[in-house]
């Protein structure tokens, strides 16, 4: 299949039947029906298999095999959306320091791109698992910006680095931390390899998926489901089943499993260990 049939596929999958024009209305629609589209998902370093980020292997796994990613994979496809559509953008990458202090100097595994349209310049990203912002930010401000979910907001500090906050249960937590230094494809393999190979990747061994919906995230680390939503309390379950779990996979986040027949016995495994964790522990 031709690269062209690539992106009309593509843009099909995003409700479009012909290119859009590259304005920052169609980017903001992009990107929001990107992460409603495409479910963040680390099925593959669950299996301990290799996440190839070269793009016609990502557009296969994505496109055709019915499967979604993680940053490497997704953001690297929408840049490469963009571009094709005449948009002014290029690939930059952050530290992720989501769930530990904003200063901490976390590696480098984070890709995400940046736009300038009429001579301003926008912050895009459609692979940052559950907090994934839903709409472009505008990067030379630090005013809070609303997208179409939570409120986000960016800060610049003295040496150049830029923090992305989002404001969750009113408060703000930093993601990731990131710069505009100019990134080769080496830097992206690096990264790519430490997050799919690494003991220390938070990736490796382990399920982490997420997709959106208008008002609504949906998440799932490991056995543990959510669906998080603006307007009310969010709901939480423990899967109990590799049933339910590939249920959840295939409904919920609309991923295609008939290519991973090791699936279930790794989804048995995860919660047979969570089942186990969850034991009282006898008292003498």
């Amino acid at each position: 299949m031709s690269h062209l049939t690539h992106r009309q596929l593509y843009l099909q999958r995003l409700g479009y039947d012909t290119p859009p024009p590259p304005t920052l209305q169609t980017l903001q629609d992009l990107q929001l029906r990107h992460v409603c589209t495409f479910a963040f998902e680390s099925l593959s370093t669950l299996l301990h298999l290799p996440v190839p980020i070269d793009l016609p292997s990502v557009e296969q796994k994505v496109l055709l095999d019915g499967r979604g990613g993680y940053c490497y994979e997704l953001n690297q496809m929408f840049l490469a959306l963009l571009l094709s559509l005449g948009f002014e953008a290029r690939g930059i990458t952050g530290r992720v320091v989501m769930g530990g202090p904003a200063d901490a100097h976390t590696a480098r595994t984070h890709r995400l791109s940046l736009v300038t349209l009429n001579g301003e310049r926008y912050i895009t990203d459609v692979g940052f698992g559950g907090m994934v912002p839903s709409s472009p930010l505008l990067l030379d401000t630090e005013a809070v910006q609303a997208t179409a979910h939570e409120p986000y907001r960016l800060t610049l500090d003295g040496q150049g680095s830029y923090t992305m906050w989002a404001q969750v249960a009113q408060q703000w937590r930093g993601l990731y931390v990131f710069d505009l230094q100019v990134q080769a494809d080496i830097d992206y393999t690096i990264g790519n390899w430490y997050v799919s190979t690494h003991p220390d990747s938070p990736f490796l061994g382990q399920l982490k998926v997420a997709r959106l919906a208008p008002g609504k995230r949906y998440t799932l680390a490991n056995a543990n489901y959510a669906v998080h939503s603006l307007d009310r309390p969010s709901e939480k379950r423990t899967l109990g089943s590799a049933d339910e779990l590939l249920q959840v996979l295939q409904e919920t986040f609309g991923l295609c499993l008939s290519q991973l027949p090791q699936l279930r016995e790794a989804l048995d495994e995860m919660t047979d260990r969570h089942l186990d964790h969850e034991k009282p522990v006898p008292t003498p």
